[in-house]
Formats: structure tokens, sequence, C-alpha cells
């Protein structure tokens, strides 16, 4: 694992999803390459600040978007940022719409999510030796989600709240699929919330999502159905209401907070980790290291 000075500390992480490549409006910027016991994280983590806070950005599928979204680093992403004193992650990502009232353009801050993954991303940082069940009732924060709908309000039409629905990829949905999903009263669709949040949380982070809309899937009979470059066109333009909502959201964003999150793991280990091989607590030191005995 990387070790990291006072200079390459951050106080929010904000990942970056389709169309987000870089953040505009950075000053003191600098580029750190971060390692983890999970290896190397998408892409080097830039470091700068804006609109006075220390940020960390990390471009999910890397530069020149290279990575797919069963093949994400999620594990390496969440540490390096947690690495950095990061406490706080602002995700944003494209998806596509399952209601008629979601139109491409609208800005979602979601409150839920149904993973249809294929459960092989890498779901937990706890492989081997610690077991542990952290609480994902509401897999995103619930004191940061409201600010972050606050700051977008401004910049675009705004959905407080949807469930989003974590499909495997990188194929698009079937029309069936689509109408299915429907059918469960399920709002958006998109194919990174999960394991991101998951991790966020036992990172004891606190994580909260901005969905841009860009398609209404393919169950809509007045619409073309969703295609890359129709994704791509509509992030393009909608990614200026995003870059404006996080510089309005930092503004204002407290960084010194308490909050559930934080220490999510308080309750949530089931191993006793009063003999841990030594090996086990270097892996986990960064993630447990508040509640490793010492002595």
């Amino acid at each position: 694992m990387s070790v990291h000075g006072v200079d390459d500390q951050a106080e929010v992480g904000i990942i970056g999803g389709s169309g987000l490549y870089a953040l505009d409006g950075l000053t003191d910027v600098r580029r750190v390459r971060v390692s983890t016991p999970y290896g190397e994280p998408s892409d080097e983590v830039v470091l700068g600040t804006l609109s006075g806070k220390r940020v960390a950005f990390l471009p999910r599928h890397g530069e020149g978007h290279r990575i797919s979204p069963s093949h994400l680093p999620a594990r390496a992403n969440i540490h390096a940022l947690k690495s950095l004193g990061v406490r706080q992650v602002l995700s944003i990502s494209a998806v596509g719409s399952l209601r008629e009232d979601y139109a491409p353009g609208d800005l979602v801050v979601p409150d839920q999510i149904v993973d249809r993954t294929s459960q092989a991303r890498g779901n937990s940082f706890f492989d081997q030796d610690v077991v542990v069940h952290v609480p994902f009732a509401t897999p995103y924060c619930d004191r940061l989600r409201p600010l972050l709908a606050d700051a977008a309000r401004a910049n675009a039409r705004v959905h407080t709240a949807g469930t989003y629905c974590c499909i495997e990829g990188p194929q698009f949905s079937t029309r069936a699929e689509s109408e299915l999903y429907r059918s469960w009263g399920l709002d958006i669709i998109g194919m990174t919330a999960v394991p991101e949040a998951r991790l966020a949380r036992e990172a004891e982070l606190c994580y909260a999502g901005l969905a841009l809309v860009t398609d209404y899937d393919c169950w809509h009979d007045g619409h073309d159905s969703v295609t890359a470059q129709a994704v791509a066109e509509v992030m393009h333009r909608n990614g200026e209401a995003a870059k404006a909502t996080l510089t309005a959201l930092l503004t204002t964003l407290p960084t010194d907070v308490a909050c559930a999150c934080q220490n999510a793991l308080a309750t949530s280990i089931i191993t006793p980790l009063t003999k841990l091989p030594e090996s086990t607590r270097d892996r986990y030191a960064l993630l447990l290291g508040k509640y490793l005995p010492t002595g």
C-alpha cells in the first residue's frame, strides 16, 4: 500500500463516470499513483482544490474510457481514496431511465439500489480471515444525498430519489429485461453502482451518487433504444451540469462531520480481531485500524 504525505491528502473524493473524465477549475493540481492491497486503481488520482475544498478525482473507467464495468477495480478505487484521507465520496454516472417522467437530461440522486450483477466483481474488501456484515439498508448516505440534490437544482431538473438497477453489462438490456425492471418499480438503470456503494460502506465513507439520465433504455416506443454513441452525446451536454453541481456543493459542504457511515464497521465485524495473522492485519490496516487491538 502506498504511503502518502500531507500534500497528498484530500477531503472529498469524486469518481467520474462516462463523459466526466476531468474536473475543470482545479487549482494546486498534482497527480498521484496509488497502490493498494487490491491492485492498482483505474488511473492516477488527480488532487486539487475546488471551491475551497481539497478533492481527489478518479475517472472510474480510466483515461480514454478503457475499462468496462465488469472489470472495474472498484476495491482499489475506494481503498485508494480512503488512503488519501477522503471521508466523503461523490459518484457520477450515466444511467438509462425506466420511467416516463425521468427524462434524458434530468439528474437523479438515487436512494436505493437493486443489484443485478453477476456477483463476481469483488463485492467486499474482506476476502480472507475476517468476516464482516455491514448494514446496507440505505446504500447511499442519508446526510450527503439531500445536500447533493440541493446543489443540483440550479443546473437541471432533479429527482431527489430513485432506485438504481445495476446490471452486469457490458451489453445493454433486452426489451423484456427493461420491461421486467419497470414492472418492479425500478427507476434508473446503469452498470457501476455495485460494488462501489457496498465498498464505500465497508470503508466507512459517506457515499452519494449523481446519476445523469441519457436515454430511455429500450422500453420506450417513442424513443430509439440506447446506444453507446447516444449516451456519449447526452453526457457531453450534461457533463457541464454535473460539474456545476459539484462546484456548488463543495462551496458549502461541511468536511468535519459525524455520520453513521463513518462507523459502519463498529457492529459489523464477526471475527475476533485479537489473533489475526500479521499479513491479515497489514492487508486490512487502513480499513480496520481503529478496531484492531494494540499491544
